[in-house]
């Protein structure tokens, strides 16, 4: 007699894009896995968003946020909504990725067998072009303060000889299985991260609680990297930089948390002079990166958390 499948909730999470959120879904809804709920969670959508993907699917539950809480709270909001529901695991998709049919039952079959895999995620390949990995795994450098994506932009053919699961420092945020008892034990996502590393936040807060991040490379799905806001934004650069900082000097050893701040602080301060000097980087886009180089070291160091002020957005906008 075969064992039940246990409950599985999916959180889709929306920001102004309901034609990815679309395609995600079509996905979704072909996945061989048949216990599962379905949530949109839609992060204060200013456009048509909510009347597109219910007119699509009018039986899906949405939950509409009456602003953007930011990646890490939008999240939150559905996994709450689905463990009160009764999921034993709950997948956290970006809306601009493609799960392949198979790929939730390879990581809830893991997951089964491993009591302590808190954060299992699959291998994740580029939507465009198909043959590009974006992450098998992401990994952590404590001492010189960076952290990578396996694999990244690299060709899928150079990983072929990756079959087994394989522990990883973390996992990539755009699609990851969480237990429910990894939430009980740690908690969800940290929301004064609002966009970037919270996802690391959490791979590194669940380790110390005794939960384990794993890499399930038979499990597939797709991405369009950074389709939201750009992966080159000034916004996006503005937010990795300030929650590197922040991610290290919150869990790095205490012996040398200020080395390897300092570190990241001064790669950042050589990207701003190359960005500043050099002619190849005299233009408004990279003079807008700049920008929001330097007001991520500032708000660092002034402990500004969450999401980024008006000032800093204006600042940050090629209206400016």
């Amino acid at each position: 007699m075969a064992h039940a499948r246990p409950p599985v909730g999916i959180v889709v999470l929306n920001w102004n894009n309901a034609a990815d959120t679309l395609v995600c879904l079509s996905s979704v809804f072909r996945l061989e896995y048949a216990n599962t709920s379905v949530v949109v969670v839609d992060n204060g959508s200013i456009d048509e968003s909510v009347s597109r993907i219910s007119a699509a699917y009018p039986e899906l539950k949405i939950l509409r946020m009456p602003d953007n809480l930011g990646y890490a709270e939008g999240n939150n909001a559905g996994t709450r909504y689905l463990l009160e529901q009764g999921a034993d695991y709950v997948l956290l998709l970006n809306n601009d990725t493609v799960v392949e049919p198979g790929m939730l039952a390879e990581l809830v079959e893991f997951a089964g067998t491993h009591p302590t895999a808190g954060l299992i995620g699959p291998a994740v390949l580029c939507v465009d072009p198909p043959d590009r990995l974006f992450s098998l795994g992401g990994f952590i450098d404590w001492q010189a303060g960076n952290t990578w994506h396996r694999g990244m932009f690299r060709p899928a053919t150079d990983f072929l000889q990756l079959r087994q699961p394989e522990q990883v420092d973390f996992i990539a945020g755009c699609g990851v299985l969480v237990s429910k008892a990894l939430t009980g034990a740690a908690g969800l996502l940290a929301s004064d991260y609002f966009l970037n590393f919270e996802d690391t936040e959490w791979a590194a807060r669940a380790l110390r609680r005794g939960f384990e991040s794993w890499l399930v490379p038979s499990a597939v799905m797709r991405h369009k990297v950074s389709a939201t806001l750009g992966q080159d934004s000034p916004i996006n650069t503005y937010y990795f930089t300030r929650n590197a900082l922040r991610f290290f000097w919150r869990n790095s050893p205490a012996r040398r948390r200020w080395l390897t701040v300092g570190r990241v602080a001064i790669r950042t301060l050589r990207t701003i002079a190359a960005w500043s000097v050099k002619p190849a980087y005299r233009d408004e886009a990279y003079r807008l990166r700049r920008m929001a180089n330097i007001l991520a070291l500032r708000d660092f160091f002034l402990n500004r958390s969450g999401r980024m002020s008006r000032e800093v957005a204006a600042l940050c906008s090629s209206e400016t």
